[in-house]
């Protein structure tokens, strides 16, 4: 057992040198000898755990996507409109991009040409998104006009857009960025009639700023925003799915 605990740490000390090396000089240039001297480990035991740095790169990968499956199943598990948890699974993900370096090692690495292989984290990350779109649609929560698919791509862009800037500057992961993007995109986004507000800060958020509404310091609301009739609360509403 003593020997299965210091293998298992080992292993975790491995994939997080990596993450650091991979994130801050790119796969390509990234040598395991670097990689085992940050973990503190030999290069006899690297290569116990991992054939190669190919075999290095996916257990980031592979870990950084198991970071986002728990994220996406816990927004699920709290529940609300398929909107607002959308909203409150880019807050999340942007708070580990900035704070988890195995998660943002994972994603850069789907992006680095040198690898070979297909973004595996962004191509999650689409399919969460048109996922959330569809039910939104279903629950009647999308604005007339606004197709899921069309929405799917511009928010794709938008999102994997703050996960790239942020690798270079953290402040593109702030919360207020990225509320500042919901509070642009909601009010086109929501549909007229509803009963739950969507927050652009997420459900959770210290801020609580709605879309439209005087939350979080925020009084009136930016020009467009109010969409339709709205909460009580002064957010736009949208439909709460339908409850047998």
């Amino acid at each position: 057992m003593v020997k299965q605990e210091r293998a298992a740490r080992t292993r975790q000390s491995l994939i997080r040198a990596a993450a650091e090396v991979f994130a801050q000089e790119g796969f390509a240039p990234a040598s395991l000898a670097t990689i085992s001297r940050r973990a503190g480990v030999s290069n006899g035991a690297l290569h116990f755990h991992f054939e190669n740095k190919k075999a290095l790169a996916r257990a980031v990968e592979d870990e950084a996507a198991e970071t986002v499956a728990r994220i996406t199943k816990g927004v699920l598990e709290g529940g609300g409109s398929a909107l607002q948890m959308l909203v409150d699974t880019t807050h999340e993900l942007m708070n580990r991009l900035a704070d988890d370096i195995v998660v943002r090692a994972g994603f850069e690495l789907g992006g680095d040409l040198a690898r070979g292989e297909e973004p595996q984290l962004r191509r999650e990350w689409q399919r969460w998104i048109e996922e959330m779109l569809r039910r939104a649609d279903q629950e009647g929560g999308l604005a007339d006009g606004v197709s899921p698919d069309g929405a799917a791509c511009a928010i794709v862009a938008a999102t994997v857009g703050f996960e790239v800037l942020g690798g270079e500057n953290r402040e593109w992961l702030t919360e207020e960025k990225i509320a500042g993007f919901w509070d642009l995109v909601l009010p086109g986004l929501a549909g007229r009639c509803g009963l739950l507000p969507v927050t652009s800060s997420g459900a959770e958020g210290p801020a609580r700023r709605l879309v439209g509404g005087s939350a979080g310091g925020r009084s009136g609301s930016p020009a467009g925003s109010p969409v339709g009739r709205s909460g009580d609360d002064g957010g736009v509403a949208v439909p709460a799915a339908a409850t047998d």
